[in-house]
């Protein structure tokens, strides 16, 4: 069982940036495809961006483009979720998520490990 604790959550004014860190352990950390999900007040859990083991292949939901970028630092054992540009809209829980394997992943489901979250929100 992998677990994972994210941190950086916090309250940021619409334009700022913050970023989200989340420290992986239990498991070998290259071994890991990881990501960010988001979940808001009233709305379904939704992907913000994942990557795989490597690093080498990412992904974003469209919301996020050119606005977030998802790294990792294997030295680490860490994954990272920069956020600039932030809107409003980007108010939500921020859940990491991590799964074995050596593809991209996009669904909630693919993923079999959760951090507890933490909260992000942008005020107007």
């Amino acid at each position: 069982q992998v677990q994972l604790v994210e941190s950086g959550g916090g309250l940021v004014q619409a334009g700022g940036s913050l970023r989200l860190s989340c420290a992986a352990s239990g498991r070998t950390f290259n071994s890991l495809a990881m990501g960010w999900f988001r979940q808001a007040p009233g709305k379904e859990r939704e992907i913000v961006a994942t990557l795989t083991r490597s690093g080498g292949v990412t992904y974003y939901a469209d919301s996020v483009k050119g606005r977030f970028t998802i790294s990792r630092d294997t030295a680490n054992n860490t994954v990272y979720l920069q956020m600039n540009s932030l809107k409003p809209e980007d108010t939500a829980v921020y859940y990491c998520v991590a799964r074995a394997g050596w593809s991209i992943s996009i669904g909630s489901t693919d993923f079999d490990s959760w951090g507890q979250g933490t909260q992000v929100i942008v005020s107007s």
